[in-house]
């Protein structure tokens, strides 16, 4: 009988923004130029990314992390789909309107299938005899009989056809669509079945291993819908950052991994508990995301930087607070009948075990320590642990807002801000837009109503508050005093009405004018010059709007 050591395979050590914005950095890959997908052979030897603006695809030597090998290809190529043999590649060349099909062998094309317009993703069946190809650019997806190499069936989808993937049985394909809906199509018959409603501008999914659950990107929203695909209802939606592109999940199914392209990070969602558990800084505009098949590291394109960035996924999550109590999974192999896993020095509580994977309990420690776990064989090295001090906020700015919420950027500061998680308004999730050591860019929701609200950020350190933000209505005007004045200007207007604490600006027919806010039902402002006598419009306007105030009348001066 033999005794193995706990370890991990191949060293990928995790980039974060990280304690004093620094960060430990694991391989980064130069690729192509504005990389965008990025698939696994299903042994993990190789990687193959699109490199949508040098109309290349890059080959990895996963051993290595060294790009072999540079397959050129037509115009804008962005994803590949592989067979499950591992012998064929399938590339979406969306500008050129083919499917190329690459010999893994050696690397070289051997054939090119023209489809419709704008094809975006392939998705290969589980037996390898189909290929669906989403089109972008139309409405319909292209399915490629394997042995030919030829379209036999073209099935119309929602506009926008983006992510594809097929379920492990292969009865159906799911098919994101921009315009809304996920279509299901029935492999047997090539026919949309149902259309599942997930969030605004549903782009890219993952299924779970099992094929029990699909994830669903949502670009508008930045949320990702959870949906139980025995009866394709939504569960759940799970807010992540700005602009979420590829997503996959873990081998065991415990995680999800999500690429937020506008913050530079990667959100890690437990399954388990539908809640955003980490968020991992890599490198500029993240887009395409792989997890390779023991669980234990990942690549994600980074399209901005024209790189691929090796992130280690055997401590998730692998920041927490300095107090400890943070649920911690761990995964390796040859862990089953571990007898300790320390954090450092100190001891974790372990709560479950096999031979892939811990789950422990985190214990109170502080800055970056080595996680190892003992087991009968010995004791290996499975990832290092980010103590993280306790966030704190000392300003917001703008400090108010409309009620409808919008797409104007409110600019958090403080410190101990790197990896946030989340920030709410009140009860309502605002949108990470950027995060940094001492500030964090949000876009706020829509509230129930006017009135202030607390502001929470958290981290994996913990939590905190502290500011206010408020939310304001279109503010309402019920009189302006005087109401007539010279063309010269210089008329001092009384503005009563409600709402106008927050006013932003007045104007005269367009014209800016000066002006005070005395209190949330007045403010006073001095009417400008005007070329012409005459009535114009008075409009004063706040976070939530422009509102007409009624009219001014310039009166011509008296002249001989």
């Amino acid at each position: 009988m033999f005794a193995f050591t706990p370890h991990i395979p191949a060293p990928a050590q995790a980039r974060h923004p990280g304690l004093l914005a620094a960060f430990v950095a694991g391989a980064v890959i130069p690729v192509g130029v504005l990389p965008q997908g990025i698939t696994l052979l299903p042994d993990g030897t190789r990687a193959y990314v699109t490199n949508r603006g040098s109309n290349t695809v890059s080959v990895i030597d996963t051993a290595t992390d060294t790009v072999t090998a540079t397959i050129p290809t037509g115009a804008g190529p962005s994803s590949v789909g592989i067979s499950p043999d591992g012998t064929r590649g399938y590339v979406a060349v969306a500008d050129a309107g083919l499917v190329s099909v690459v010999d893994t062998a050696t690397n070289a094309i051997v054939a090119n299938i023209p489809v419709g317009d704008g094809p975006t993703m392939a998705a290969v069946t589980p037996d390898g005899t189909r290929v669906y190809v989403t089109q972008q650019a139309g409405t319909t997806v292209s399915v490629i009989d394997a042995a030919t190499n030829t379209v036999t069936a073209t099935v119309p989808v929602g506009a926008g056809g983006t992510g594809v993937v097929i379920t492990p049985d292969g009865t159906r394909a799911y098919v994101a669509c921009f315009s809304g809906g996920v279509s299901v199509i029935d492999t047997a018959t090539n026919t949309v079945t149902t259309t599942i409603t997930a969030g605004d501008v549903p782009i890219l999914l993952a299924l779970t291993p099992d094929g029990g659950r699909l994830y669903v990107t949502n670009a508008g929203s930045s949320t990702v819908s959870v949906v139980d695909t025995a009866t394709n209802a939504v569960l759940d939606a799970v807010g992540v950052s700005a602009q979420p592109r590829f997503l996959a999940v873990s081998p065991d199914g415990a995680h999800v991994y999500v690429a937020n392209s506008l913050p530079d990070t990667v959100s890690v969602i437990d399954t388990a508990t539908h809640t955003v558990v980490e968020n991992i800084g890599v490198g500029a505009g993240p887009t395409g995301l792989a997890v390779f098949p023991d669980g234990t590291h990942a690549y994600v394109v980074n399209s901005e930087a024209g790189t691929v960035s090796v992130i280690a996924t055997t401590v998730i999550p692998d920041q927490g607070s300095t107090g400890g109590g943070d649920t911690v999974t761990v995964t390796g192999h040859h862990l089953a009948n571990a007898t300790a896993v320390r954090f450092g020095t100190a001891q974790a509580a372990i709560t479950a075990n096999t031979d892939t994977s811990l789950t422990v309990t985190s214990p109170a420690g502080g800055g970056v320590v080595p996680v190892t776990v003992t087991t009968p064989g010995g004791t290996g090295f499975l990832g290092t642990f980010y103590y993280v001090p306790l966030p704190a906020l000392t300003g917001i700015s703008p400090a108010a807002g409309p009620v409808a919420g919008g797409d104007d950027e409110i600019v958090l500061t403080g410190r101990n801000l790197s990896g946030a998680i989340d920030v709410y308004f009140g009860s309502t999730r605002a949108v990470i837009q950027s995060v940094s050591d001492t500030q964090i860019t949000v876009r706020a929701a829509g509230a129930p109503g006017p009135g202030g609200v607390a502001v929470t950020v958290l981290t994996a350190g913990g939590s905190a508050g502290g500011l206010t933000y408020t939310y304001v209505s279109q503010p309402t005007v019920t009189d302006i005093s005087p109401n007539t004045g010279p063309t010269s200007g210089g008329t001092v207007v009384t503005i009563t009405g409600t709402g106008l604490t927050y006013t932003d600006q007045v104007t005269f027919n367009g014209v800016l004018a000066p002006f005070e806010v005395i209190s949330d039902t007045t403010v006073i402002a001095t009417s400008p010059p005007s070329g012409v006598a005459g009535t114009v419009d008075v409009t004063v306007t706040g976070p939530d709007g422009s509102t007409p105030s009624g009219g001014f009348t310039y009166v011509s001066e008296p002249d001989i």
